[in-house]
């Protein structure tokens, strides 16, 4: 089996019931991300937060560590934004916010993860109508990604949370429908472990247009603590010919930093077929 490369979650701050583990500035979690092994790091951070570019490319240089992705939640769950809405203004910000996301990852050289700011399709609405709102305000996202060399990664996430793109066909079927072409496939294995009837062959259906992967548990919980055949797991990613990060974005427990480390442990194990 293939050695694999691995990020970790990180954010300023968050709540302990977000799936996030390493907190503090980008810089500190580069240097914690690299002392654990990790290869890369994973960000949440907001569109328009005050960042030394200069000071983080120091980190990384003498961390070793990369940024795997830069993650938008924030512009939706903080800034109220997403990409369908009835408001004009709204979907105006954020599409507005995503540009500016995409000269953030230009700078620190990473992509972007679009989830919750696609948003959510109302009530009674018509679904052609918002996804179709949804094609138009990513295609030009995509465009503008595309000369900054900076990929779209949309997550396929479980219907408790949002409805849209809740499976990897549905996902893939949009993009393919679409003039998307720097818009990728990112799956979650929580969430694949909700929505998808068959997770390896959601991997599959992703193929070369896979380009972000998050590892945790079906409970959430860091690999290892649930029912998910990760072994299995890493197959079908080999099979599919993915070459990404695997990002461990899961619940802080036992606490933020043990967990972390038990999460690429556990997959270590895996890889060498020493999990059992």
């Amino acid at each position: 089996m293939k050695n694999w490369k691995y990020s970790v979650s990180s954010a300023d701050a968050a709540p302990a019931t977000a799936p996030l583990l390493l907190m503090g500035t980008i810089e500190e979690n580069l240097i914690k991300a690299g002392r654990m092994g990790y290869d890369a790091l994973e960000v949440h951070t907001r569109e328009d937060a005050d960042l030394d570019i200069e000071a983080i490319k120091k980190a990384m240089q003498e961390s070793g560590v990369k940024l795997s992705s830069i993650v938008t939640g924030r512009l939706n769950t903080e800034g109220h934004c997403d990409l369908i809405s009835d408001e004009p203004y709204i979907t105006k910000s954020a599409v507005e916010g995503m540009k500016k996301y995409v000269d953030l990852a230009s700078a620190l050289d990473t992509d972007l993860i679009l989830g919750w700011v696609r948003g959510k399709v109302p009530a009674g609405g018509s679904r052609k109508k918002y996804m179709a709102r949804l094609a138009r305000n990513l295609k030009e996202i995509d465009s503008y990604a595309g000369e900054k060399h900076v990929r779209i990664l949309i997550e396929v996430i479980n219907r408790y949370e949002i409805n849209t793109f809740n499976t990897a066909e549905e996902l893939m079927t949009f993009l393919e429908e679409h003039d998307l072409p720097n818009c990728y496939a990112h799956l979650d294995a929580f969430h694949m472990a909700i929505d998808e009837e068959d997770p390896y062959a959601a991997i599959q259906r992703c193929g070369s247009r896979l380009g972000y992967f998050h590892l945790a548990d079906n409970s959430r919980k860091y690999p290892g603590t649930g029912q998910f055949d990760f072994a299995r797991l890493l197959g079908a990613l080999e099979k599919a010919g993915y070459d990404g990060y695997l990002s461990v974005e899961c619940l802080p427990w036992p606490n933020n930093e043990e967990a972390a480390e038990r999460a690429l442990a556990y997959m270590k194990k895996v890889e060498s077929g020493s999990n059992q």
